[in-house]
């Protein structure tokens, strides 16, 4: 009899205590507790390794074939880049830069009306093939130069060379898909897209399920969606971007937000051109971010657009690791590598960069969130008061701002509606030299 009762009390006490399992553990005091909901075993934990090994990755900014460059792409195409552009690069298994210009196979069959217009030969591509380069963005205000008829071409030279072109196609599918490849069997992928279109081009630009064009991030909803579907499938996720504003040193109001929601959806690295001048780099959070590589091979000759250089950094699946600044400066277009006392000069200036950016030099916390990584994104908004029908006021917004607020008041009647609309979706009017 009392053999049973003690069973029967071994059993509720076990019952009760959830078994043998483990206590749960609890952090300490004064000490912060996170707890961290994504899957263990998945691409979409700021933690994953893939298979544990580094792959390099280098990236170049601006590069077109006018001026000096042009022509020596004329005189010989395998070597219009000289030897300095696949020096800059060299080291890593993937390296990358943003072409300038539309590439046709002759003429440029639609000039666009805008005042800088760059297209090149279908041998810019063997160019950048001889000089080491991987992959090259054409999501830019320079894409679409010689409208869609151009683009018909440029891709079809891309096809035709086997050389890897992102951030343009016959539909937005095709402008936002990544370029995709496997390192060390690590698998990258690299989405490219831009904020910089002329305005008065944006509506015939923009890449959409029955218009070619650009990938368009001026409302970055379809590249945030691009960034979350590459994160399920890929170990290293890297957006290439054209944005902020030229010759500005710091980000500007457009840049920062939406790095950070790239960098929520699970992006790695981020990189970024069109400024023409070097921008500040370093991590937010534990993703790495340069706002602006500058000039790699262009006409400009003048200082600051003559800084240049390549950045290299090692990641192994989400880890970013390593990140390396080697400094240059263009000589008739093309990058001469710096050494001495010029390029310590130019490596203090870059880090000084970085103290407009709010990024920091070492690594934090992942700022990657499980719903920004797998949630509809939804585009900021602007909110609309409307009490009834009368005088409308709208307010622009301030250089760089991403809404407009526009104030509809009536005197008739004291009801009130307020309603939200996704911000405009343009920005000034804009076409630069590169």
């Amino acid at each position: 009899m009392v053999g049973g009762l003690i069973f029967l009390l071994l059993i509720y006490v076990v019952f009760l205590s959830g078994g043998t399992k483990k206590p749960a553990k609890t952090s300490s005091a004064g000490t912060h507790h996170t707890v961290v909901t994504f899957p263990s075993h998945s691409p979409l934990n700021p933690n994953w390794t893939g298979d544990g090994k580094a792959v390099t990755l280098a990236f170049g900014g601006d590069v077109h074939f006018e001026g000096a460059v042009g022509a020596r792409l004329t005189q010989n195409p395998a070597t219009a880049l000289g030897n300095t552009v696949a020096q800059l690069l060299g080291g890593a298994q993937v390296r990358m830069v943003n072409l300038e210009s539309a590439v046709t196979t002759s003429t440029c069959p639609t000039p666009q009306p805008k005042p800088y217009i760059f297209y090149a030969p279908a041998t810019a591509l063997t160019a950048l093939h001889n000089a080491s380069v991987t992959v090259a963005s054409q999501a830019n205000d320079h894409g679409l130069d010689c409208g869609t008829a151009g683009l018909t071409q440029d891709l079809a030279a891309a096809q035709t060379a086997n050389f890897p072109i992102i951030g343009i196609g016959n539909t937005a599918a095709q402008a936002f898909a990544p370029y995709r490849t496997t390192v060390n069997g690590q698998r990258i992928a690299i989405i490219a897209a831009t904020q910089v279109i002329a305005a008065n081009l944006v509506s015939t630009w923009t890449a959409s399920t029955t218009q070619p064009g650009v990938a368009s991030a001026l409302d970055p909803t379809e590249l945030i969606k691009a960034v979350q579907q590459a994160r399920r499938t890929s170990d290293t996720v890297v957006v290439y971007l054209h944005w902020g504003t030229e010759l500005a040193t710091c980000p500007d109001a457009q840049q920062v937000p939406l790095a950070q929601e790239l960098v929520n959806a699970g992006a790695d690295i981020v990189i970024g051109t069109n400024a023409h001048v070097l921008q500040g780099a370093g991590y937010m959070g534990d993703a790495y971010v340069d706002y602006g590589l500058g000039n790699f091979a262009f006409y400009d000759n003048t200082a600051p657009e003559t800084d240049s250089g390549s950045l290299l950094v090692t990641a192994v699946g989400r880890h970013i690791t390593s990140p390396v600044w080697r400094p240059a400066t263009d000589l008739n277009g093309l990058p001469e590598p710096l050494s001495g006392t010029p390029m310590t000069t130019a490596l203090a200036s870059w880090n000084a960069a970085r103290s407009c950016t709010g990024l920091t030099v070492t690594p934090s916390s992942s700022l990657a969130s499980e719903k920004g990584e797998t949630a509809p994104f939804v585009a900021p908004t602007t909110t609309t008061t409307v009490p009834a029908a009368a005088t409308t006021t709208t307010t622009a917004p301030a250089a760089g701002a991403r809404t407009t607020t526009t104030t509809t008041t009536a005197t008739t009647g004291a009801k009130t509606t307020t309603t939200t609309k996704p911000p405009s979706t343009t920005t000034a009017p804009t076409d630069n030299a590169g």
